[in-house]
């Protein structure tokens, strides 16, 4: 398999080197793109630097920060363009350990459509997160779950590795959710397409460099657009309409 790991960056000058350097030793066959959303603090001219010394290391520059979403839509679209079969997501911070990446590999050769890395499942855990932070996400995946009856424990996890025909199969063009919603609107769309989805446990580590990008419009604009595809979705169902795609 091909595989295209993807790198969303703002302001991840200190922590980016570090990652792509754990993830070139962790899985030296998986390319890179790094899609910087023109950081002000020049990672994108770092991530050109790295590139040009390691012909595995693609660089994706945007005008500006758009959010989340639409950098990753751009690398999906960069990724199908160049014939890749496996795109993954990890974040820039080294929250997603490229350590256990092979696990979401394996799970796809096994034949998942979707391999997310959970940290709500047996053997899954986080470090370094406030009890705070741990309900956030809790709570937030327990309501996606409950509100789009999806069977997946880790609703809001970013650490995934979807098969090139899974992308194909969306309509990534209808995708416009940013930040946290993001990640909930991919994983619904997959579920309601019937396709498999595997869970593998993670550890998440909380960032020790650079800023995080949660915010609180960020989660509220998720809960919101949850609660509206919730409700949208059972109101088809009663009156027998074909759900519209939601964005």
């Amino acid at each position: 398999m091909r595989v295209l790991t993807i790198i969303p960056t703002y302001n991840e000058l200190e922590s980016l080197p570090k990652t792509l350097q754990r993830l070139r030793a962790a899985v030296p066959a998986s390319d890179v793109l790094v899609v910087d959303d023109n950081s002000p603090d020049g990672t994108g001219h770092l991530a050109d630097n790295i590139a040009a010394e390691d012909s595995q290391v693609h660089v994706l520059h945007r005008k500006g920060k758009e959010g989340l979403g639409a950098a990753y839509i751009a690398g999906f679209k960069w990724g199908l363009a160049a014939g890749y079969d496996v795109l993954v997501e990890m974040d820039a911070d080294g929250s997603h350990q490229p350590e256990q990446l092979p696990q979401l590999l394996e799970a796809v050769e096994q034949g998942a459509d979707l391999a997310m890395g959970s940290r709500w499942v047996p053997g899954g855990s986080v470090v370094n997160w406030p009890l705070y932070r741990q309900a956030i996400s809790r709570v937030g995946s327990t309501y996606a779950r409950l509100m789009l009856g999806l069977k997946i424990k880790d609703v809001t996890g970013g650490y995934r590795a979807f098969r090139r025909s899974t992308l194909e199969k969306l309509n990534l063009d209808q995708v416009d959710s940013v930040g946290y919603g993001f990640q909930v609107d991919l994983a619904w769309r997959v579920a309601k397409m019937g396709l498999r989805i595997e869970e593998r446990p993670i550890t998440f580590v909380e960032r020790e460099l650079g800023a995080s990008k949660m915010s609180g419009n960020i989660v509220v604009e998720a809960m919101i657009n949850v609660t509206r595809w919730g409700l949208q979705a059972r109101w088809n169902k009663l009156t027998g309409k074909e759900a519209p795609a939601q964005g």
